[in-house]
């Protein structure tokens, strides 16, 4: 699947069959204990979250939530948080400094939704507030990409010690959609701002934006959900042990030039 080009990549990752956090989580982990709201305005189910356990560690899990149906993505505003959901994933991240648990968090939206009820709750206020504090978060902190990884709405489940994309994942700082928006004035020439963005899997390794690429079937993800999350969960268990023999300082102090590093060039 080497020479596939990021419009067939997106392609794949907008597959309505292609698995979602909710098929993952059953397959992946045991015990899941959802948790609710952000206990200053409401639960967004654009982002689900809580304890669970893989291999018997106990971690906590933070995830932005696709749907398959119209019905689905309606319940999860297309995978796109409000500011409360964003508020709530920190909650948790705090709750899982508390109790010294492991953070995994699942990467799949096309961008934070922009409507005007978020800007008034504060979207951008709540991302730059997930930025800031999750890299003092004093445990372990693992993101996986899933799918497509849009803009601040991604990267604030995204300041990690590892970042994982699966081979198909696209991560980026603005949707295609919106790139040829803005900078062409004209949102059909999707394909064309997708394909020259540099923003696939393959692309991020390169760029030390991503540690790891996880396999997928031949195909995509959608045709072997064990297969892929067997794939996820041998990622997730190897990244744990590697990042549990780092010290609490080494652990922060990577975090911190992992992400000081992205951006940076020769001429």
């Amino acid at each position: 699947m080497a020479n596939l080009t990021a419009w067939d990549r997106l392609t794949i990752v907008r597959n309505k069959n292609r698995p979602t956090i909710k098929d993952y989580i059953p397959l992946i982990f045991d015990d899941y204990y959802e948790m609710h709201g952000d206990r200053y305005y409401g639960d967004d189910k654009a982002i689900t979250g809580g304890i669970a356990t893989i291999n018997g560690i106990a971690v906590t899990i933070i995830a932005q939530v696709k749907g398959r149906s119209i019905e689905e993505n309606k319940e999860s505003n297309f995978s796109m948080p409000h500011p409360e959901g964003y508020r709530k994933a920190l909650r948790l991240a705090k709750q899982a400094e508390k109790f010294h648990r492991p953070i995994i968090c699942f990467i799949d939206t096309p961008g934070a939704f922009c409507g005007i009820g978020a800007e008034e709750r504060g979207q951008g206020e709540a991302i730059a507030k997930n930025l800031m504090e999750f890299f003092d978060i004093k445990v372990p902190i693992i993101s996986i990409v899933l799918g497509e990884g849009g803009s601040g709405g991604a990267l604030a489940l995204g300041v990690c010690d590892e970042l994982a994309m699966l081979e198909n994942a696209v991560y980026s700082v603005i949707s295609p959609r919106g790139f040829a928006s803005i900078l062409w004035k004209d949102a059909s020439r999707e394909m064309e701002a997708a394909n020259i963005s540099k923003i696939t899997a393959e692309d991020l390794l390169q760029f030390g934006v991503c540690e790891v690429i996880i396999k997928e079937p031949s195909g995509g993800a959608h045709n072997n959900h064990q297969m892929m999350a067997e794939n996820i969960s041998e990622y997730i268990l190897s990244a744990l042990q590697r990042l549990s023999e780092k010290t609490l300082e080494n652990l922060l102090d990577s975090r911190y030039n992992k992400f000081r590093k992205i951006g940076v060039f020769q001429e």
